[in-house]
């Protein structure tokens, strides 16, 4: 049975610096480097190591076992807003100008 696709409305962005709530890595930071949006998942620097065993496919490429991050749910992440140096959770408004923007919902920073 095929697996349903869910819809994340999330407001995490790649570049971001989160906090890892839960899991082997809890409370370990980093950057998101990718979002998968109808996954749930990101993949988060320094986070979720995985050992992959790789086979050497061109005469030029090392085989072995390589290490490498794999996804992370959305949920057991947090943006690490550092003006409070905390983790915590992000709201959305619309300017006067048009235009969105995010912000700390503990300190009321921009981000």
């Amino acid at each position: 049975m095929k697996r349903e696709m869910l819809t994340s409305k999330t407001r995490l962005r790649k570049g971001d610096t989160v906090i890892t709530l839960a899991g082997k890595d809890k409370g370990k930071t980093g950057k998101i480097l990718k979002i998968f949006p109808q996954e749930g998942r990101a993949v988060v620097e320094g986070v979720n190591f995985v050992k992959k065993h790789m086979r050497k496919t061109r005469q030029d490429q090392q085989g072995g076992i390589i290490e490498r991050e794999n996804p992370i749910t959305i949920s057991n992440i947090a943006l690490f807003c550092k003006s409070c140096n905390r983790p915590t959770r992000i709201g959305a408004t619309l300017l006067s100008d048009g235009s969105k923007s995010r912000f700390c919902k503990k300190c009321k920073e921009m981000i």
